[in-house]
């Protein structure tokens, strides 16, 4: 049986203040969820709306040992890494809303 591979992503509030990582098999649906406020507590809270950064690992446990080490990070890391590939910290949800 072939494992299903997985996400790491990340959310952000509209002011870009605060920064939610998480891990799911299902970009869209989670990152919707999320956006609708259905997400988690801490994203309903925080209003952690707009998914800003995300990378595709074939197994969900790969996923989850990159979700580990980005939380272990400064702040200037992880807002380092997704200007990389969001330089303006847009929200990436339209060009993930088909991919699941």
């Amino acid at each position: 049986m072939k494992a299903k591979g997985g996400y790491l992503y990340i959310q952000s509030n509209i002011s870009r203040s605060t920064l939610y990582i998480g891990v799911t098999a299902t970009l869209s649906v989670r990152s919707h969820q999320h956006m609708i406020g259905e997400g988690s507590k801490f994203t309903s809270k925080y209003r952690c709306t707009d998914l800003v950064y995300y990378e595709f690992y074939e197994s969900i446990e790969e996923a989850i040992i990159r979700e580990k080490q980005i939380k272990k990070w400064k702040r200037e890391w992880k807002i380092r890494l997704i200007k990389e590939m969001n330089p303006t910290f847009k929200d990436l949800y339209d060009e993930v809303a088909d991919m699941d």
